[in-house]
């Protein structure tokens, strides 16, 4: 299993939700931290939390619909002088519900894939590079599995562009101990799902970041968390290594 004690990650999106339940699981492992969120007023509680279990933690702030404010957050990131082996791109928007599918304004695609495609490609690529010269790291990006709902579209379009990119980028890594797949939380009652949603954000743990633990080098893996929910994390790995396979 992968080992994450005194690495540093970078979580988007972990004020909250999904992203604030990864940074307290990872920083039970002994993983330090880079927490972003829109606004560092957000992610104050988080940093508390996750710095009283003994790990170090930064944070950082931008709009992740905004490419300057993202570039801004990545010199800073760098200025830290401490190498990322681990991203976790989970920060992501689901614009609107159009019940009037076709009347679906442009707006709604230009905004999803500012925020849940480029900003984490962007992300993407600025530590894959690192990763690749230390020969380790793992990237996780975090898709969606709506399917068939014209209702969503400019969400669902970003997220398939991710899943292409992710999988493309797999494939160079793949047999290195640099891994790069796709994590999918399900629906659950978060802030992005509503409360109509089947799933207790708590039960994406630990699947949501498994594959960080997965060791085989294999990528380009779509690791859905609700099939490891309720499992140990050595359990989840040896599921995730044996029953999800690569696309290559």
């Amino acid at each position: 299993m992968y080992q994450v004690k005194g690495k540093w990650a970078l979580i988007t999106g972990a004020a909250r939700g999904i992203g604030y339940l990864t940074a307290q699981f990872m920083a039970d492992q002994g993983c330090n931290l880079i927490l972003h969120s829109r606004n560092l007023a957000h992610t104050e509680k988080i940093l508390g939390e996750v710095r009283a279990k003994g790990v170090q933690a930064h944070a950082v702030a931008a709009d992740l619909g905004d490419r300057k404010a993202v570039e801004a957050m990545l010199r800073e990131i760098d200025g830290l002088g401490v190498p990322v082996d681990i991203v976790l791109n989970n920060a992501g928007l689901q614009i609107a519900y159009r019940t009037d599918y076709l009347r679906t304004p442009a707006e709604d695609y230009e905004v999803s894939f500012r925020v849940n495609t480029i900003a984490p490609v962007m992300i993407c690529y600025h530590f894959l590079p690192g990763m690749m010269a230390r020969g380790s790291g793992r990237i996780l990006n975090t898709t969606s599995g709506i399917a068939l709902d014209v209702c969503q579209a400019g969400y669902s379009a970003s997220k398939a562009a991710l899943d292409k990119i992710t999988i493309d980028l797999g494939s160079k890594v793949q047999g290195t101990d640099v891994l790069i797949n796709l994590t999918d939380p399900g629906w659950c009652r978060t802030d992005l799902g509503g409360q109509l949603a089947p799933n207790a954000p708590e039960s994406a743990i630990p699947g949501i970041v498994v594959g960080v633990f997965v060791n085989d080098g294999k990528s380009g893996r779509n690791l859905g968390a609700q099939s490891f929910a309720g499992m140990s994390l050595e359990d989840a790995v040896r599921k995730a290594e044996k029953d999800f396979p690569s696309p290559y």
